[in-house]
């Protein structure tokens, strides 16, 4: 049984690096592709792992739910949380956190606005990869190789007028963001909508979060948004140092 777990573990791990075929993956474990695949179609009934079209294999939503309740119980969302709900509290706007879950960027924590206008975004909800401030400080942390296989796999479906539409204008866009350490959208997933994100880090320096604030036009003009940025990197700064960060 431990032999199970161990092969079923590292078929996860190495699906952590990207897609799999099935050959592959038997080719890591070292073992013949039935047994492979009978461990895949358990991990499959638990959605733990995915198959697409092309008989490739993902890690799967059982996997972020998980994450989430790991989260709850300790990590970055505990780190964070007094500071975020100092940045709301000094802003009086939304602050989201978000996370890189197997090539998804999913919100774990949430601080609502004090005005009556209000996001629908929630804890658990997917963020988009090429038009939310936190995608693209995520994903402007990954290795150039996987930064380009996620942006790659990205569907650029255009949600208002400024939304990034290639996978070319987004590459340009991770460098800009890997450069300045901040990113924004500039109404690009809501037309009435502007966030600014920055990365929080960990011991490794690696990006294991985002912070973001996000504010309807209503509120403010997109160039008052961008007049909180100061205040932003201030506390992506004070949780990456509580979370061990040089």
């Amino acid at each position: 049984m431990s032999q199970t777990v161990t092969r079923a573990l590292r078929l996860l791990a190495e699906l952590g690096d990207g897609e799999r075929s099935l050959d592959q993956l038997a080719e890591v474990v070292g073992v013949h592709k039935t047994t492979v695949l009978r461990l895949l179609q358990s991990l499959e009934e638990d959605r733990f792992v995915y198959r697409d079209a092309d008989y490739r294999y993902h890690l799967g939503a059982g996997l972020f739910a998980l994450a989430n309740l790991a989260m709850e119980q300790r990590g970055v969302r505990r780190i964070a949380a007094p500071h975020l709900a100092a940045l709301n509290a000094a802003t009086g706007q939304t602050v989201h956190l978000a996370a890189y879950e197997g090539g998804e960027v999913v919100y774990i924590d949430k601080y609502d606005s004090r005005h009556k206008v209000r996001m629908y975004s929630r804890v658990g909800l997917r963020a988009g990869l090429h038009n939310t401030a936190v995608a693209k400080v995520l994903l402007a942390d990954l290795p150039v190789a996987e930064r380009r296989r996620v942006v790659a796999g990205i569907e650029f479906v255009p949600h208002t007028p400024n939304t990034i539409t290639s996978a070319p204008q987004l590459l340009a866009e991770l460098d800009a963001v890997a450069a300045q350490g901040w990113a924004q959208d500039h109404a690009e997933h809501e037309t009435f909508i502007n966030c600014v994100g920055a990365p929080v880090r960990d011991a490794s320096g690696r990006a294991v979060a985002a912070v973001s604030i996000s504010v309807p036009d209503v509120v403010l003009p997109y160039e008052q948004v961008l007049e909180l940025l100061p205040q932003l990197l201030d506390t992506v700064r004070a949780i990456s140092a509580d979370a061990g960060a040089p």
